[in-house]
């Protein structure tokens, strides 16, 4: 059976800095000298989890901030992606963290992830982007206007009430609907390929996502996909681009365009059936790469002087 994605079933405890650029939402788990710094896409905030279980059974760090406008951090707060990837800088050194193992960019928060490997080299060792954001527009412009709608202030509150309760109350109608903008397949489909565990996993995560004024915040940002191509040529760290091509949220083509933008970046094919690659089968596979790819090349031994 595969391991758990690691979200309980309530909120994680956080903290707020209050740094020069503002306050920042945080949640930090430390475990071992090897930091990651998680920075999820949107609806999703620090007190949340979702497949850092990867990180965690390898004794990784966790510092896991709420980007701009999400959870307890102002929209002021860096609003800009490469504004926000430098708070997150100052809150490592506030921390007393001087090295970052990966900084890891999950969907709308991919681009921030680039920010701050490109802009912070002597800080950032390696870039793990998943369902990530890339240097192309995002999202289409029906999503655009309907996001605006349901998202935006005075009626965000009012969206994520009702799903929470048809989450909670009408799970299977509740998974349809959120699932069907997430996979270019059937929703059927998807919904017959979860196990129950997972299932769970969904019911807990989405009765419990909230946008703020952070997804809207989200569109005004990321319209500049040329930016992010500059920053994303500008990364110098190993990076892995791990995505599957029946991704509807964020299409498989961000993913190709990222791991040609940033130099050496490996490429890795999710076979999930949508945006939550965490959920697909092959994802204990996709997690030993991850293991893998933190995990620094043994030094080769040197010879003694007595056997020279």
């Amino acid at each position: 059976m595969r391991a758990p994605l690691g979200l309980p079933f309530g909120e994680l405890p956080t903290r707020v800095a209050q740094l020069s650029r503002g306050a920042v939402e945080f949640r930090y788990e430390p475990r071992g000298p090897a930091t990651v710094v998680v920075f999820y896409g949107g609806h999703m905030r620090a007190g949340l989890a979702l497949g850092e279980e990867v990180f965690a059974s390898g004794g990784c760090s966790l510092l896991v901030v709420s980007r701009p406008g999400y959870g307890r951090t102002p929209v002021t707060t860096g609003a800009s992606v490469t504004g926000f990837a430098d708070v997150t800088a100052e809150l490592c050194a506030h921390l007393g963290i001087s090295a970052v193992a990966a900084a890891v960019g999950v969907s709308a928060g991919g681009p921030t992830a680039v920010a701050m490997a490109a802009r912070h080299p002597a800080l950032v060792e390696r870039l793990i982007l998943q369902s990530a954001v890339g240097p192309l527009p995002w999202p289409d412009r029906r999503t655009r206007v309907g996001a605006r709608l349901v998202f935006g202030a005075g009626m965000e509150a009012v969206t994520w009430a009702t799903l929470h309760s048809l989450v909670r109350r009408a799970p299977n109608t509740g998974l349809r609907l959120l699932l069907g903008d997430l996979t270019v397949l059937p929703v059927q489909d998807t919904l017959a390929a979860l196990r129950p565990e997972e299932r769970a996993e969904l019911i807990a995560l989405f009765s419990r996502m909230r946008s703020g004024r952070g997804f809207v915040h989200d569109l005004d940002v990321l319209r500049t996909p040329a930016a992010l191509a500059r920053l994303a040529a500008q990364v110098r760290c190993p990076a892995l681009v791990i995505a599957s091509r029946k991704d509807a949220a964020v299409p498989f083509a961000h993913a190709q365009s990222l791991a040609s933008a940033i130099p050496g970046a490996e490429l890795v094919e999710s076979q999930a059936e949508g945006h939550l690659v965490w959920f697909g089968r092959d994802w204990p596979s996709i997690a030993e790469r991850i293991r893998a790819f933190l995990t620094p090349p043994e030094m080769p031994t040197q010879p003694s002087r007595q056997s020279l």
